[in-house]
């Protein structure tokens, strides 16, 4: 097994003028390879063909690109314009993960700022260098506190059921979803780990299941058909799923699937918990209908790894993602701790909370004010 610790999903090598280098995530779990960027146009194909994936890691990736997209820049005009187009271009990659465009707004605000100020070309690119390595550990510290906030509402014993990857592949540090568990582990409780496989792309069987491999920690494999069944038996305590996108009303968006998951875990009274950052919020959305959904290639349904298995004159549809609304959803972990129930008035008090330091036993919770 390879060490967890040796492999990061995504690493900046070099100073201003270096690389990002990425896991490449479409040729897990048979190989571990690695992907180099060193142009805007590489880093945008790797976040549209899935080299990276997850909402936080997209961000980063993003960000990164966007220092990557400053190389040439001879003044603070030509860096200033350099910003721009790869932020703008770099937004078209994907639709539905919000911290894409956080991440890309972020570097313009910064760009502006170092605009305003008295910085040559190469000062002002290293300070954007250092502000994407600062999204970056951002998030690390941010999936920490998640994970601990979130093994509060786990026992010793408790079966857990994840849809799609919400781990370390996704994100700068240890996860969201996953870090739950991770951080449950730490603390010496037992947790075993059914794994949708997560049609059509497998995200689960083929990095969800290698995470836990990597670390150790007891999972079974299922197809998505299989969850309602498997909680049925009474053989789940507890369902925790990661975001791309949470509207101001707590509706989020997730892997295509998951609201199925959600449906099932609430017909059977398991709690249902979204594990995401509080950047994965778009306040400027009221619910989950204006969520755009991205729309991807009929190929991934009807000719997987290239190999046809529906005829060619059959329509397809295939959207990445779907929405879960707030009713379904016991509780959203995020950064600042547990906001429980799902409400408006929870989340913008959640998002205007000061960030505290991670839970050791009852993460701070933020219930409807009455």
């Amino acid at each position: 097994m390879t060490n967890r610790d040796d492999v990061k999903t995504l690493e900046w090598i070099g100073d201003a003028d270096g690389s990002l280098r990425l896991v490449d995530q479409t040729r897990l779990p048979g190989e571990l390879a690695f992907v180099e960027c060193r142009d805007v146009e590489s880093v945008w194909q790797a976040i549209r063909a899935l080299v990276v994936r997850g909402a936080p890691a997209i961000g980063i990736a993003a960000a990164y690109g966007v220092v990557i997209g400053t190389r040439g820049a001879l003044s603070m005009r030509d860096l200033a314009e350099c910003v721009t187009k790869a932020a703008d271009y770099l937004a078209t990659s994907r639709p539905t993960a919000v911290n894409l465009f956080w991440a890309l707004d972020r570097m313009r605000r910064r760009c502006a700022a170092l605009c305003s100020a008295s910085l040559d070309v190469s000062a002002a690119r290293t300070a954007l260098l250092a502000e994407a390595q600062a999204i970056h550990d951002e998030d690390r510290r941010t999936c920490r506190a998640i994970g601990e906030h979130g093994a509060a509402l786990l026992s010793d014993g408790d079966n857990v059921l994840t849809h799609c990857n919400a781990g370390a592949l996704a994100t700068g540090g240890d996860g969201t979803a996953l870090a739950v568990i991770f951080a449950a582990v730490r603390q010496g409780k037992r947790i075993h780990v059914w794994v949708d496989e997560t049609r059509p792309l497998w995200q689960g069987a083929r990095l969800t299941a290698w995470e836990l491999a990597q670390r150790g920690i007891p999972a079974t494999l299922i197809t998505d058909s299989m969850a309602a069944h498997v909680m049925s038996l009474g053989k789940v305590q507890a369902v925790v799923v990661g975001a791309d996108r949470i509207a101001a009303n707590g509706d989020a968006a997730n892997k295509i699937g998951t609201y199925g998951v959600a449906i099932a875990a609430a017909a059977h009274g398991v709690p249902l918990y979204v594990a995401a950052p509080t950047s994965t919020f778009d306040l400027s959305l009221a619910d989950g209908s204006a969520i755009p959904i991205e729309q991807r290639r009929a190929e991934e349904i009807s000719a997987p790894h290239g190999r046809r298995i529906a005829p060619e004159v059959v329509a397809v549809y295939n959207p990445a993602f779907d929405v879960t609304p707030a009713r379904l959803i016991r509780g959203i972990i995020c950064d600042v701790g547990l906001i429980s129930p799902v409400t408006r008035d929870g989340i913008a008090r959640a998002i205007l909370a000061k960030p505290q330091p991670a839970a050791t036993t009852a993460p701070p919770v933020f219930p409807v004010a009455e």
